[in-house]
């Protein structure tokens, strides 16, 4: 249990945390002022600290290098005692556990960074054997090139040390490297340090500047984390080292550990810049979502189309002519990179909407073949009486071709040059004569539980609504679900493109037979929110942002999550649940 730390946002791993001290500190931070190291044991047995609220007290600790063996860890393990000002207590990945303390120091942390996979094992297993809601420092590693990377791989709090070290070496670090100092005929840097001729620049100043640049670096990251688009500040810094590209990627492929983290809809944009995007959480549990849990309902064709530049697609000119020339006598699904494929329905669910990416006409191979192993997904699972490919020549129509030989279908191409050029446009019109239409009933009520399938699992807006009779009020992007006795059940959120439940709804949801997301609390009745520690048990596939439901002896709500559904359990600190409707029992 932590008294003295406390998580108020999230990015994935990163977090926005504030130290509770007399002066608090908003974390992810340099902590050397306010550490406070009561010594090490090997050299001597220590008294007990008496601590402070003002500073971070260190416990009396032994430290071990990388590499040590169990049964030495073992044999020279330290008990803390359990105080009550804020502590730091010192451990190994591999002893980390709840020792009562408010932030824990990896003491071997200096022996695994600069190599990848150790990094990310260590970083991994150390988070999953700590309390959820505790800081994780490492010290004398944090630089202003590498501080960015520490940070999204789950890091709260580092220190000056290493950063100033290299100063006084004679090294000026910045972002992106580091120089000799009689390398520099300038400075990249405008900090207090670098405010003096060159000449006169000092060892000792280059570790100002150093600490600064640190501190800026820091700030910046931050920043990204409130605005939930530090992956897209890590994606070109990573570039600035060997080891920082591969530390990036290991965590891409550490995709449990991520994926618990990230939530499943945000408003900001989703910037797709380099190869890697396609290996973004998000986008990968988009593709598995598509083509695992949502079920095609029209009886219609497929016609396949090219994205477009502006999202979403329904609003762009293009997909105007095209839904124009089709006129709701097939099911449109759009192919694009790096999201994969994109059916109608969900064409407003985060990231479909969301993303942006380099347009240059060119795909690479790794972006063909994803796409192209994601509508081979698609298809196995989705059956279509005919499938008609409306995309223009090179890489779309490539990878349709791929997909039909693989898959022995008969695929009709209706594109000459473009796919907007009058002659296309007939093309696709005649190919769909004779086609019947679906009606806007149909369409309206295969949106809704093709967001229930995606939301909640396979077949989840079938067993969601069986026993309903739907009726919508509104307009697409804004339906509003009601049942036949005049009740609503959820409505449409064209934001995210997600479905929000009422408390009928939520009802009808727990009740049914689809996958339900519950957090179990204790005897009271929240109102607004409820608090980690009122959670008595969650669902562990609970994702921030996944709709939940809220039940305990004294009430039944539904809302959305603030966190995943372990650390809700594991935290004593935090908002668990935002409470959208409550009613007592």
């Amino acid at each position: 249990m932590t008294d003295y730390f406390e998580v108020h946002a999230r990015d994935g791993a990163a977090r926005i945390g504030e130290l509770r001290l007399s002066d608090s500190v908003t974390t992810p931070a340099t902590v050397d002022d306010v550490l406070e190291d009561t010594g090490s044991l090997w050299a001597a047995e220590r008294e007990l600290p008496e601590g402070s609220e003002d500073v971070l007290t260190v416990l009396p600790h032994r430290s071990l290098p990388a590499g040590s063996a169990d049964e030495v860890r073992e044999s020279f393990s330290v008990d803390y005692p359990d105080v009550d000002y804020p502590s730091v207590a010192t451990v190994t990945a591999d002893t980390a556990a709840d020792y009562g303390a408010d932030a824990y120091i990896l003491s071997d942390a200096q022996g695994f960074v600069g190599h990848a996979r150790a990094f990310r094992d260590n970083i991994v297993e150390a988070k999953s054997n700590l309390p959820a809601d505790t800081a994780l420092m490492l010290s004398g590693v944090a630089t202003p090139r590498n501080v960015s990377l520490l940070v999204y791989a789950g890091v709260d709090l580092v220190d000056e040390k290493r950063a100033r070290a290299r100063g006084l070496e004679g090294f000026y670090l910045t972002t992106d490297g580091e120089y000799f100092l009689e390398d520099l005929d300038e400075f990249p840097c405008a900090c207090a340090a670098c405010q003096k001729p060159v000449a006169e620049f000092t060892r000792a100043d280059a570790a100002d500047h150093n600490a600064n640049a640190l501190n800026a670096e820091l700030a910046r990251v931050r920043r990204r984390i409130r605005d939930g688009r530090l992956r897209d500040y890590i994606e070109g810094q990573a570039r600035h080292n060997q080891w920082l590209t591969a530390l990036f990627r290991r965590f891409d492929q550490q995709y449990s550990y991520m994926e618990e983290r990230i939530p499943v809809i945000r408003d900001s944009e989703l910037m797709a810049a380099s190869e890697e995007s396609i290996d973004r959480v998000e986008i990968q549990r988009f593709a598995d979502r598509v083509t695992s849990r949502y079920t095609n309902r029209f009886d219609n064709p497929l016609v396949l189309l090219p994205c477009s530049a502006k999202k979403p697609y329904s609003e762009s000119q293009s997909h105007r002519q095209f839904h124009e020339a089709v006129q709701y006598r097939a099911h449109m699904v759009s192919m694009t990179s790096p999201i994969g494929v994109v059916p109608q329905e969900l064409e407003l669910t985060y990231p479909a909407q969301h993303y942006d990416s380099v347009v240059t006409g060119d795909w690479s191979e790794d972006e063909k073949s994803f796409v192209a192993e994601v509508l081979r997904r698609y298809l196995t699972r989705n059956d279509y009486s005919r499938i008609i490919a409306h995309v223009p020549p090179g890489a779309y129509t490539e990878i349709v071709e791929r997909v039909e030989a693989d898959l022995d279908l008969d695929v009709e191409y209706t594109v000459s040059e473009h796919p907007t050029t009058t002659e296309s446009i007939g093309n696709l019109m005649r190919t769909l004569d004779g086609e019947p239409k679906f009606s806007r009933d149909e369409r309206e009520h295969n949106v809704v539980k093709a967001l229930a399938d995606y939301q909640l699992g396979p077949e989840a807006g079938d067993a969601l609504f069986e026993n309903v009779e739907l009726e919508m009020t509104s307009r697409y992007p804004k339906l509003q679900v009601w049942n036949g006795d005049g009740e609503q059940l959820a409505t449409m959120v064209p934001q995210y493109g997600v479905l929000s439940f009422t408390l009928e709804g939520a009802k009808v949801w727990r009740d049914s037979d689809a996958p339900t997301k519950t957090v179990e609390i204790d005897g009271f009745v929240p109102h607004g929110s409820v608090l980690a520690p009122g959670v008595v048990d969650a669902d562990d596939d609970i994702r921030p942002g996944d709709e939940v439901i809220v039940e305990g002896p004294k009430a039944f709500a539904i809302g959305r999550a603030e966190m995943s559904g372990t650390e809700m359990v594991d935290s004593t600190r935090g908002i668990g649940v935002e409470i959208r409707h409550v009613e007592e029992k």
